[in-house]
């Protein structure tokens, strides 16, 4: 089944930046070999997989790719295989947030000479949890290349007055937005002076923040498995077909459902078994590998489901 994207009513920015962006994107899998090393011939082949169903982009090691159980180098071997698998057909965001800045601006840079589009970070972890240590880490990141700089806002709730002034820097153009608090996205929208944009990263809530007008696409793990529902729903959304939308977005609430009935990396990744790609097992402590008892039941819960195509990449 091939596919085209087709978000053309969905909100986009104007510039150069923004040309293109809109619509569904995976939060990429890495996918690894049974000896745990990087598989990078699966990232083109997962890559390959989302562009036929109409996918826009990937966003690459983030959460579900598992950045921060990744080595730099690793990490940097993903950008460059995504690169040249994508070979412009695709818009790509490279997260390189990491405890360290300076190491966060290392993959940055070479994230920009690697093609790729956008470059993202979570806000600091572990360690500078405040406001002015954000500022700090932001600066620094987007300011390391040309790229213009997508903030990852996970789990965290906006406080307009005071995240506006992560916009005032130069290169910060977007976000990626995972909560369900969409009034404070739009009343962060309303103090900004400049052109941004933003992706939902909540799959089970997809189309309720498109609904809004402020979000141009999203950003999320389930699109690595059933990426045509993505595609489709920003494809109706954009036209202003919320009725048909809302019957995809229930079955990707079905389906979330069964993503995360185990906390189980392993649990996750094997969906893409299921489907015909193979990206591995979750890396410790994230992914425990499944019994072949487990991996029946998982298989079971998606043949149920009765939309989730078994093998659906190799056809």
């Amino acid at each position: 089944m091939q596919m085209t994207n087709a978000s053309a009513g969905l909100t986009l920015p104007r510039g150069k930046a923004f040309t293109g962006m809109a619509g569904a994107y995976s939060a990429l899998y890495t996918p690894f070999k049974k000896d745990g090393s990087l598989n990078e011939e699966m990232i083109e082949k997962v890559i390959d997989y989302g562009l036929s169903r109409g996918l826009r982009g990937f966003y690459l090691t983030g959460s579900t790719g598992e950045g921060f159980l990744l080595s730099k180098e690793e990490r940097k071997r993903v950008y460059a295989r995504a690169a040249k698998a994508a070979k412009g057909r695709a818009k790509l965001i490279a997260h390189v947030g990491c405890l360290s800045t300076d190491d966060a601006v290392e993959l940055a840079k070479f994230a920009a000479k690697s093609g790729i589009d956008w470059v993202s970070s979570v806000a600091p972890v572990y360690f500078g949890q405040c406001f002015d240590a954000a500022y700090d880490h932001y600066r620094r990141i987007s300011s390391a290349t040309d790229l213009p700089f997508m903030i990852y806002s996970l789990g965290a709730d906006i406080v307009p007055d005071r995240d506006a002034k992560f916009f005032d820097l130069k290169n910060v153009k977007g976000m990626k937005y995972t909560n369900y608090k969409y009034w404070t996205v739009q009343a962060l929208r309303n103090r900004l002076s400049k052109e941004v944009i933003f992706f939902s990263g909540a799959d089970e809530q997809a189309l309720p923040a498109l609904a809004t007008g402020i979000f141009s696409g999203c950003i999320g793990t389930s699109q690595n498995i059933i990426p045509a529902h993505f595609a489709k729903i920003c494809e109706l959304a954009g036209a202003n077909d919320f009725a048909a939308a809302a019957k995809l977005q229930d079955e990707v609430v079905r389906f979330v459902e069964q993503l995360i009935a185990k906390p189980n990396g392993s649990w996750h990744k094997s969906m893409m078994k299921y489907i015909g790609l193979d990206c591995g097992e979750g890396r410790a402590p994230n992914g425990r590998p499944l019994s072949k008892d487990e991996l029946k039941d998982l298989f079971a819960r998606l043949d149920a489901l009765g939309f989730v195509r078994r093998n659906d990449a190799r056809k």
